[in-house]
């Protein structure tokens, strides 16, 4: 059963192309390099368009906390984080139905 994670990201107005091509495509692609995940989704909320959703599956929640514990992510975290109002991270478990 994979792990999914989830962010939401408010951004500060007026640093939404910074947040979105540079810091965050770049911590995608280098975690994509880096570990096992598949590749992650940014959405943009149409309505407040500093408000962006990222979703991610991984195969454990062992993969997400290396992710998350890596130089990498806290590097990255660590440049978007004057980009942001907030940052709020989730790990879910995918529920299986039928």
């Amino acid at each position: 059963m994979r792990v999914w994670t989830h962010g939401t990201w408010v951004v500060k107005a007026g640093t939404e192309a910074a947040f979105e091509e540079a810091a965050w495509t770049r911590l995608a692609r280098a975690a994509m390099g880096a570990y096992e995940g598949e590749p992650p989704i940014l959405l943009r909320d149409r309505e407040r368009p500093n408000v962006f959703k990222t979703f991610g599956a991984w195969p454990s929640i062992e993969a997400v906390e290396a992710f998350r514990a890596s130089d990498l992510f806290r590097g990255a975290v660590d440049e978007i984080r004057p980009l942001l109002e907030s940052f709020e991270p989730f790990a879910l478990d995918e529920i299986e139905w039928a």
